[in-house]
């Protein structure tokens, strides 16, 4: 029998997928100094059981300061590091799913209320603040404090929290390591002219815009086990005038592929606060970077039809699909697209005699 595109497995460096199916990372903000909690295994617990073929954890910071908001997940220290390995212990007991850890800094995007609070920016001298850094003196909406420039001991330093939070990742089991450098945080910062007006090596030019995410990667790619794959979540474009282009992206995607990248997953917009994310025709996004390089690219999926998830993977507009809001409202989906298109995943043993 004809298998589908979406149940067919792909290769990812020295790693098999089983299917093109990525639960896509989803934050929860309910860390508590970083560290996951009971919230985080009862939610991974039964994406892991999807069938899916990877299951991302959510955006990970790599320093303190690097948060999102006061209540992500870290991977700074040993404690950030037990409280993920043990989630992850758990999660191996009953499933074998691959799992990838999407590595970020927030930049001048962080320090941030909880969004059932509001998801307001805390002040610095909040008890849950702290001041925001990034590549220029420029806030990313006029109601956000301005952040402090970054200056190179501080470029260092945030290098080597990458690399130490991929080694941290790699001794906790994980499979894959993500670098997020889209949605406005600190990567992306530094990749788009609207937010860095930097007139040092690390501003300017595109090959001076590119060049700290390019570092990170470098060092990352470095720390991680060389036969683990490292993605990365880039930006396509801002969709904002005098921003950030496909163009230049898909110079950055090129950059990333010759230092060892495996696949990059697409997105779009969101540089500026009230700024739209994913806002453009993503599957001509996707279907531009798998012309310009030959990584595998991860399409955001923002439907439960199918058919219609089939219908992109076959016509070639990507080569996985990352789901996030669908699984959360039908964690079966997988089972339910594997039965309509002729697919097989593997259930649980305890769901199969259930």
């Amino acid at each position: 029998m004809h298998c589908p595109t979406l149940f067919e497995p792909l290769r990812l460096g020295a790693l098999e997928l089983a299917n093109r199916i990525l639960v896509g990372p989803m934050c929860q903000y309910s860390a508590e100094d970083g560290c996951m909690s009971d919230w985080h295994l009862i939610h991974l617990g039964h994406l892991a059981l999807s069938g899916a073929g990877l299951l991302a954890l959510e955006t990970t910071a790599v320093l303190p300061e690097g948060r999102i908001s006061h209540a992500d997940v870290g991977l700074w220290n040993d404690h950030t590091q037990a409280a993920l390995g043990l989630t992850l212990e758990s999660l191996r007991r009953w499933s074998d799913v691959p799992i990838a850890v999407e590595l970020n800094h927030a930049g001048r995007k962080a320090s941030v209320d909880v969004p059932w609070k509001g998801g307001a920016q805390l002040a610095c001298g909040h008890p849950l603040g702290w001041q925001t850094r990034a590549p220029s003196a420029l806030p990313c909406s006029p109601d956000r404090s301005v952040p402090q420039v970054l200056d190179q001991l501080d470029l260092q330093r945030i290098g080597e929290a990458f690399a130490n939070a991929a080694i941290r990742a790699a001794r906790a089991g994980v499979d894959i390591v993500q670098l997020h450098a889209a949605h406005g945080y600190l990567l992306h910062q530094f990749l788009s002219p609207l937010s860095n007006r930097r007139s040092d090596e690390y501003g300017g030019a595109l090959d001076g815009r590119m060049r700290f995410p390019l570092e990170v990667f470098d060092q990352v790619r470095a720390a991680f086990p060389a036969n683990r794959p490292v993605l990365v979540r880039l930006c396509a474009c801002d969709s904002l005038e005098g921003g950030w282009t496909l163009d230049q992206a898909l110079a950055f995607a090129q950059a990333l592929e010759a230092r060892g990248c495996a696949a990059i997953q697409v997105s779009s917009g969101g540089l500026l606060d009230g700024a739209p994310v994913e806002a453009d025709d993503q599957a001509a996004l996707a279907r531009a970077f798998r012309h310009a390089t030959g990584l595998p690219v991860v399409l955001p999926g923002h439907t439960d039809d199918c058919a219609q998830v089939e219908a992109r993977l076959a016509n070639g507009d990507a080569d996985l699909v990352a789901l996030t809001q669908t699984l959360l409202h039908d964690p079966r989906w997988p089972w339910r697209a594997a039965n309509a298109l002729g697919g097989r995943v593997r259930l649980p043993r305890q769901y199969r005699h259930a």
